[in-house]
């Protein structure tokens, strides 16, 4: 599979969870819509729908307080960018141009990168977020 497709998939599923739970979700819904259409216009109606049920996932979500939610809802958007990219390649370019509209509505995403050694009985406690220790 091209690299490329898989990296443009990849951003377009991170970029659409980001940006659906901010005040331009209605602007990326129908971004989104409108690449659909434009590939697979029986699909478009569907796929406004679908993102209408991810950000409300996403919203409860982010309510409840649950972290990998965002992440799976993510994967699964870059699945669907994938397949429709492996069927029609040409639009590639369009969704580059989506994602640079959307560029300045999405929100930093942090990125953590984590090293750790550990030899004997050595542990080691790595965190990219909160990390709680409670008494045994």
């Amino acid at each position: 599979m091209d690299p490329e497709m898989v990296a443009l998939a990849s951003a377009a599923g991170t970029t659409l969870v980001t940006t659906l739970t901010t005040e331009a979700w209605q602007s990326v819904r129908e971004g989104f819509a409108s690449f659909w259409r434009r590939a697979q216009p029986d699909r478009a109606d569907a796929i406004s729908a679908e993102l209408e049920a991810t950000r409300s996932d996403l919203l409860t979500a982010q309510a409840n307080g649950d972290l990998d939610s965002r992440e799976e809802l993510g994967a699964e958007w870059q699945g669907r960018v994938r397949r429709l990219l492996v069927t029609h390649p040409e639009e590639m370019e369009a969704l580059r141009m989506l994602l640079n509209e959307l560029a300045p509505h999405t929100p930093e995403v942090p990125s953590v990168t984590q090293h750790a050694t550990a030899s004997g009985q050595a542990r080691v406690y790595q965190a990219g977020r909160d990390q709680n220790f409670g008494q045994r």
